[in-house]
């Protein structure tokens, strides 16, 4: 009887620290963007990583469960809707000299709520046989008339489009952006529909010559059989604010407030923003990494190179109801 309750004092001693460890993370991104990044994690550290793919509505959700939340940390895209989860009171600070080290101060949180994993450009796709090199070089260009009928887009609403607008905002104020606005709605070929890759495929058709998108999905495209045809068509064109440099926008990563895997996403998020997963990051999906001397892919290197914007991505994230308020006001989408 001695050594059963003897047995049986140490099993029930021994889960907390038996237990495998783990970490929930609510994503915005697709599954397949960041399964390379979990299987990498999970074989380097054994911690295993549940990803729940949450489209819409995070913040509300997070709010809704509270400390109840399973939620260890958040992965998304946009600096916005990081700002949105952080102002919804969900998220916490994170003291790491790895997150600071490996991630520049303008690409990530003052307070330390939310650091950016890598970045992305909002570029022009050009139409090689329709656009001459040099043709179109500023955001501001492309409200134009030259360009009447030529212009491809996907909605306004969206978020990377928002974001633009945003920035466009932070550089030459209201009265400008919505002259620039509807000179650009005037110049577009088309009502604007589908994601950035159909504006690829829209320029290849010959409906339109050149198209707004993220650096990225051109990399995507050129790595499936299928759209790769299109995305040949295309050059990728580096416009820039005028008197500035190239709108880029992050995907980010925040810890949740309640978090009940603590050390084990921490792990987690300094691990992200190492030199082995900002590798993943720019050969998987051909973005740039935020980490400085990590490579970027052999692809994304051929497209050259840029100066990025000088405005800061808080102060652009903070202008977005503004921005989708001009949006809606000359009804860019109808």
């Amino acid at each position: 009887m001695r050594r059963l309750l003897l047995a049986l004092s140490l099993t029930t001693a021994l889960p907390v620290a038996a237990l495998a460890e783990e970490v929930n993370v609510y994503s915005h991104r697709q599954p397949e963007l960041i399964q390379p990044l979990v299987d990498a994690f999970t074989a380097e550290t054994g911690i295993a990583v549940n990803v729940a793919f949450v489209d819409k509505g995070m913040a509300e959700r997070l709010v809704a469960e509270g400390d109840r939340s399973p939620a260890d940390l958040i992965l998304t895209v946009d600096i916005a809707r990081l700002l949105q989860i952080v102002d919804a009171g969900v998220t916490q600070e994170v003291k790491s000299d790895v997150l600071e080290a490996n991630i520049p101060a303008n690409f990530r949180d003052e307070a330390n709520h939310w650091f950016g994993l890598t970045a992305r450009a909002r570029i022009v796709y050009a139409s090689k046989d329709r656009v001459k090199d040099g043709e179109v070089t500023t955001y501001e260009d492309l409200a134009d008339p030259k360009w009447k009928g030529r212009i491809c887009i996907r909605s306004g609403l969206n978020d990377y489009n928002v974001a633009l607008v945003s920035a466009m905002l932070a550089h030459h104020g209201a009265d400008y952006t919505k002259t620039w606005l509807e000179g650009l709605k005037a110049n577009l070929a088309k009502k604007p529909d589908g994601g950035d890759r159909d504006q690829v495929k829209s320029i290849a058709a010959g409906e339109c010559d050149i198209g707004i998108g993220n650096t990225y999905y051109i990399g995507q495209m050129m790595n499936d059989p299928e759209q790769r045809p299109a995305a040949e068509t295309v050059r990728i064109v580096f416009p820039t604010f005028e008197g500035d440099g190239t709108h880029l926008n992050i995907s980010g990563v925040a810890m949740t407030k309640s978090a009940p895997n603590h050390d084990a996403a921490l792990k987690f998020m300094e691990w992200l923003s190492s030199d082995e997963a900002q590798k993943i990051y720019a050969e998987t999906n051909n973005e740039y990494p935020v980490k400085p001397g990590v490579a970027r892919s052999e692809l994304v290197a051929s497209w050259g190179e840029f100066t990025p914007d000088s405005k800061s991505l808080t102060e652009i994230a903070k202008l977005r109801p503004e921005a989708l308020k001009l949006i809606e006001t000359v009804d860019f989408d109808g």
